[in-house]
């Protein structure tokens, strides 16, 4: 792809899937790029499925649809959406116990000392309640409370942050209609070979026949990775679940304004409340459990009747060494997967997306740098998951190799910083932010041996007085939303 040729005539890009990744793709260039400039065609079967599995987000999303100018409400509507401000953790750290990680702040830092550090000191001292207390999305949440925008009661209060339980298939739908309204030509079609130059691709062949050229060409297969090849680096021995069953139900139980993640004996459930229906699967290592055992389970805990037969999952976490190689950039599924745990799937597309927004034409150092960024990134979330996993006082067999494995260095670094004297750093621009950490460490019931020395210099009864204030004006704050269910109803007409 030289500059001259792109210059002479527009860039042809060609995208092939569609689905969540696909269409999330092609929205976005259609967007920002000038048809006269940039081609966009996107090749895609009725006859393949796609896998689905995202549909539930983390507050990024936000970014990514306003920046196409889609109406928050309509998007509502169109996918059948409802609110998520964090994520319940059921029987994580040991069966019965459950907490939360709530998007948002915890509590308020004071000067150049994180927060954690005072109530480090107050749990010393007797009187720190669990970090739900100082949690404005977690309050709301358990609430089942929602608001959006500036605070009601106070302006000490920051904005709440949120981010949306969707259908996946609607969302792909709706992103369909925005990116064919802005020029983007879909092919139907089964793409049957894929032709060779060298280390680029020259063409897609579909099964009619029908031949499309492309100067760069977005892989977006999912698992088949058709276009992009090269060699794939396993996380199995890091992230041993390796299946999932999935099956919606009908709409039943509480409407939650967050998403489930429920651990079980050799995984973990998710469930996520849309309008419609309500997402379920059932996460596990299949060499803990059977499928039918893993099958059994997920029917046994559902609120509602299920709609369709359970469907089965099959992956390998991990990534490809590079997902740009030559003219072929993979997106999506093709380029690695992390099981959806904190809901990363979309995300990993939205900023893939973005990067390579950034990083075009592709010339070498372009591809260079979009892989080292895609590589850290991937790289500081699978971290994330495995803390989940690897602090837990569980008793089965599955849940002590976690406990016992070993860990990636930067990983096993961020939690020996934490336990020894409650900092917590956040390199460059990972993904998730020191009170993430925090929540999902401390939940999992790593409490630090000791607290900065600065957060002693508050005499303890103005330390009592910071902590109970906080709770407060965030109690007073949720008291005045209206419940999740009433805010959709008064904001989104969902249709039938």
């Amino acid at each position: 792809m030289s500059a001259s040729t792109s210059e002479q005539r527009p860039l042809r890009i060609a995208i092939a899937g569609g689905g969540t990744a696909g269409w999330m793709t092609a929205a976005a260039l259609s967007r920002f790029f000038d048809p006269r400039h940039v081609s966009i065609a996107l090749i895609e079967s009725d006859e393949i499925g796609t896998v689905g599995v995202g549909e539930a987000t983390i507050p990024q999303i936000r970014l990514f649809n306003q920046s196409l100018g889609i109406d928050e409400d309509e998007f509502l509507a169109a996918t059948q959406g409802s609110y998520k401000l964090g994520i319940e953790f059921v029987g994580w750290r040991a069966p019965g116990h459950r907490y939360m990680h709530a998007f948002g702040p915890v509590g308020r830092d004071v000067g150049l000392v994180p927060f954690q550090h005072y109530w480090r000191r107050a749990l010393e001292l007797g009187f720190a309640k669990p970090l739900a207390h100082y949690s404005l999305n977690e309050m709301a949440a358990r609430a089942d409370r929602m608001h959006r925008g500036e605070p009601i009661t106070a302006r000490a209060i920051p904005p709440m942050p949120f981010a949306f339980h969707f259908d996946a298939g609607l969302y792909a739908a709706y992103l369909r209609r925005y990116a064919e309204a802005r020029g983007v030509v879909r092919t139907e079609g089964r793409i049957a070979d894929v032709e060779q130059q060298g280390d680029e691709v020259r063409a897609l062949r579909l099964a009619s026949g029908e031949r499309i050229e492309a100067d760069l060409f977005v892989d977006c297969t999912g698992f088949r990775a058709l276009l992009i090849g090269g060699e794939f680096e396993d996380w199995s021995h890091l992230l041993p679940c390796d299946r999932a069953i999935a099956v919606p139900c009908a709409a039943g139980g509480q409407f939650t304004p967050y998403t489930r993640a429920t651990a079980h004996a050799a995984g973990w459930q998710w469930r996520i409340p849309l309008r419609h229906r309500t997402g379920n699967g059932h996460v596990f290592s299949s060499r803990h459990m059977s499928e039918d055992e893993a099958t059994a389970i997920l029917l046994g805990n559902l609120d509602a009747e299920p709609v369709g037969e359970p469907r089965t999952l099959r992956f390998a976490t991990g990534k490809r060494r590079e997902a740009w190689a030559g003219n072929v950039v993979a997106i999506g599924l093709s380029s690695g997967f992390l099981e959806p745990l904190e809901s990363t799937s979309i995300f990993l597309i939205q900023s893939a997306i973005q990067r390579l927004i950034k990083l075009l034409p592709g010339r070498p150092a372009d591809r260079a740098e979009y892989n080292r960024q895609t590589d850290f990134e991937i790289e500081r979330i699978r971290d994330f998951i495995i803390l989940h996993y690897a602090l837990n006082e569980r008793p089965e067999p599955f849940w002590a190799e976690m406990r016992e494995m070993a860990l990636p260095e930067t990983l096993r670094a961020k939690i020996d910083l934490f336990a020894a004297s409650g900092h917590i750093t956040r390199e460059h621009e990972e993904l998730f932010t020191e009170v993430g950490w925090l929540q999902v460490m401390v939940g999992q019931g790593l409490v630090p041996d000791g607290h900065h020395p600065l957060a002693s210099a508050i005499p303890e009864r103005d330390l009592a007085e910071f902590l109970g204030t906080i709770e407060q004006l965030y109690a007073r704050e949720v008291g005045q939303m209206p419940s999740h269910t009433d805010f959709i109803a008064r904001h989104t007409k969902v249709p039938a």
